[in-house]
């Protein structure tokens, strides 16, 4: 697979295709609309919705796949919710463990 200025080459039963890449714009603006969810899971009709059509259908799952892989999110049969934790007290104490 080569990338190169936001495109991937995919190779498919010996023919090449180009398949665009979800820019740093749209990974934010995904990232963003999951944060702010009311509830602490949305699903994806309703976070597509929530998007206004700002991003395609395939480029949200790419999107959504990166998040997942980076463990930002976890997507279950219930939905998506953010489960990064940006909170270093709380990434220590995860770390060391809590001793009662």
């Amino acid at each position: 697979m080569k990338k190169d200025l936001g495109i991937d080459m995919v190779t498919t039963n010996g023919k090449n295709k180009l398949e665009k890449l979800p820019t740093l714009e749209q990974v934010l603006l995904v990232e963003e609309a999951i944060q702010n969810v009311d509830d602490s899971i949305i699903t994806f009709r309703k976070l597509k919705k929530n998007l206004h059509n700002q991003v395609k259908r395939n480029t949200l799952l790419k999107i959504l796949d990166y998040l997942e892989t980076m463990n930002k999110i976890a997507v279950t049969s219930k939905g998506i919710t953010w489960i990064h934790n940006t909170n270093l007290r709380l990434r220590k104490a995860i770390t060391e463990g809590l001793c009662l």
